[in-house]
């Protein structure tokens, strides 16, 4: 077979183990994935525990700003840090179509690994399987994270209130637009860029700042309305942002005004969203921007008494509009 090339969908034994320690063991390398046991032994933490999981398809595999290996480490990370948790564990399963050339798997694992030792996380536990030609599109990536819960309450989508103030981390839609100018070879977006990052040490720092956050979560799919939505309906409570307000490169809109997309629909991999108390919200600001990931850090709105559910845009002219739901799927297969 061309060195060049995966195992087939038929092999398994030495061959499935010689790609689990040249590949992925150089790369993911630590004490507990090292054991090669069919589970990680976790010591027993001291805190709550927070648990996610996420599945990542994206295409194209490589992008500006990350890779799908980037994506399967932040975007997990991101979803236990939401929690008010520090991330410590990570599982990955891999669906490989046969034909994968070595080194596109070789890129994405090392991406994962760079990312994890970055986000401060192991990978401690994993699975790989291939599948016919067709069966799966180059690779499917599947990532569980794990972590210590530290904030006490922990943010929850549930606890927005009232009178809250409405804080992102910074500018919207850079990862969307990014997947469909590469997807799309559109030359004329050259200059956007995924914002994949992770996001523990930035949340860490707000809530150690601020000692009281309501809510904590990244406007992935569906971007910054949908999730505003979400948790509009979670908490009971109506959300009220000011379109003058709202952080959005001027490549991403010129792009979004091309394309006819809304940047408010569209994907981010290294923003959050914080709600929390009127009083807090210039420390919880101040928090964001020390980070290199929350430097366009900003104020964009308020949490209201209702309709409960409704999410209201203020705009530049001074009307107001309806944000609802994003309906399907703006994009395919940004994350």
């Amino acid at each position: 077979m061309d060195e060049c090339l995966l195992l087939d969908a038929g092999s398994g034994g030495r061959a499935s183990q010689r790609l689990v320690s040249q590949c992925f063991l150089r790369h993911f390398a630590n004490p507990l994935l090292e054991r090669l046991d069919d589970a990680a032994e976790l010591r027993p933490a001291a805190a709550p525990l927070a648990m996610s999981t996420d599945s990542y398809t994206v295409s194209p595999l490589v992008f500006p700003g990350g890779s799908i290996g980037t994506l399967a480490v932040h975007g997990t990370v991101n979803d236990v840090a939401m929690l008010g948790a520090r991330p410590h564990w990570l599982s990955c399963a891999f669906i490989l179509e046969e034909g994968l050339p070595l080194e596109t798997l070789e890129r994405v694992a090392r991406d994962m690994g760079e990312a994890a030792r970055a986000a401060g996380v192991a990978i401690v536990t994993g699975d790989t399987k291939v599948v016919p030609r067709g069966a799966c599109d180059k690779i499917f990536v599947n990532t569980s994270g794990v972590g210590e819960i530290y904030a006490d309450p922990a943010p929850s989508g549930h606890a927005a209130r009232p009178g809250d103030a409405v804080l992102v981390s910074g500018s919207l839609g850079d990862h969307g637009l990014t997947i469909m100018a590469s997807r799309e070879e559109l030359s004329f977006l050259t200059d956007v860029r995924s914002d994949s990052a992770p996001l523990a040490d930035m949340v860490a720092a707000v809530i150690s700042a601020c000692g009281e956050v309501h809510t904590f979560r990244d406007p992935t799919r569906g971007g910054l309305a949908t999730t505003l939505n979400e948790i509009a309906e979670q908490s009971g409570v109506g959300i009220e942002i000011d379109e003058a307000s709202l952080p959005v490169h001027e490549s991403v809109r010129g792009g979004c005004s091309f394309l006819g997309l809304d940047p408010l629909y569209l994907a981010n991999e290294g923003k959050c969203i914080c709600i929390l108390p009127e009083a807090r919200a210039e420390a919880a600001l101040a928090a964001m921007r020390a980070s290199p990931f929350g430097r366009e850090a900003a104020r964009i709105g308020t949490v209201t008494d209702g309709p409960a559910g409704q999410v209201a845009l203020r705009t530049r002219i001074g009307g107001k509009r309806l944000l609802s739901m994003l309906e399907g799927a703006q994009l395919p297969r940004i994350c």
